[in-house]
């Protein structure tokens, strides 16, 4: 947590919200001479929140593939087979960067038949080989999953959207937090009759970028009656930028 606080006096009491209060000697474990130097603070603390939404400029596509066969060594080579054609084609011919093509999940698991005469069996194994990939052409997302699904892969989990660089936009919802924790104190302090002083401290609670979700169901090739012309279109939406700010004012 980043803070900023400025002194004040010997002691600082603060709270939630404290009017008018002012902290005893005894209670502080000081003496008759030290009370002389204590000062007595009136503060408010407020949080202020701002937000910042901004189109994304890049998106992370789960990509992968799953195959069944009676062992695992089989199934495991069924699904290799197909990553290294649907990993030909991101690299080749779409020009994907190595360090934008990364393993996200990889198993091998079985799967089993339960019946009361003979109880449960393995049925056959499963392979799955998840690849996360970056993409920054957002506009082409839609035509690249299509291609992928016609590569062999068949399963895409998910695509999320972010900002790439949030840190750029960070000092606006920062600016506008403030703006609300000043409104926020502002209104506080004129309920209570009382004036707003000076800014005690500001700490930041921390900025998030959130993540926008995407599903997106495989297509099935013998089933598919739509034009081969038409592509699976993928709007990418707005995120949000929020910041966060705890300040604390002086009342006067």
């Amino acid at each position: 947590m980043k803070m900023w606080m400025k002194p004040l006096g010997s002691v600082l009491v603060a709270g939630s919200l404290l009017i008018g209060g002012a902290a005893a000697p005894s209670a502080l474990g000081i003496n008759q001479a030290q009370a002389a130097e204590v000062t007595a603070v009136n503060v408010i603390n407020v949080v202020g929140k701002g937000e910042v939404k901004i189109n994304p400029d890049v998106a992370y596509l789960y990509i992968g593939v799953e195959s069944n066969a009676d062992t695992a060594a089989a199934a495991q080579k069924k699904t290799a087979a197909v990553m290294n054609k649907l990993s030909a084609l991101l690299k080749t011919q779409w020009k994907i960067a190595a360090k934008d093509i990364e393993t996200d999940q990889f198993y091998v698991s079985p799967n089993y038949t339960y019946t009361e005469k003979d109880g449960q069996k393995v049925k056959d194994y499963s392979a799955t080989h998840t690849l996360k990939v970056t993409y920054r052409d957002l506009d082409k997302i839609g035509q690249l999953l299509d291609e992928a699904s016609e590569a062999g892969a068949n399963r895409i989990q998910n695509i999320s959207f972010a900002a790439e660089n949030p840190e750029s936009y960070e000092a606006d919802a920062i600016a506008k937090a403030m703006n609300s924790a000043s409104t926020k104190a502002g209104a506080i302090a004129k309920a209570a009759n009382r004036q707003l002083g000076a800014i005690v401290s500001i700490s930041l609670d921390g900025a998030d970028t959130p993540i926008v979700y995407q599903p997106y169901q495989m297509k099935n090739a013998a089933a598919e009656t739509a034009s081969s012309a038409d592509s699976t279109a993928i709007d990418p939406g707005q995120i949000t930028i929020t910041s966060q700010l705890t300040v604390q004012y002086e009342m006067k």
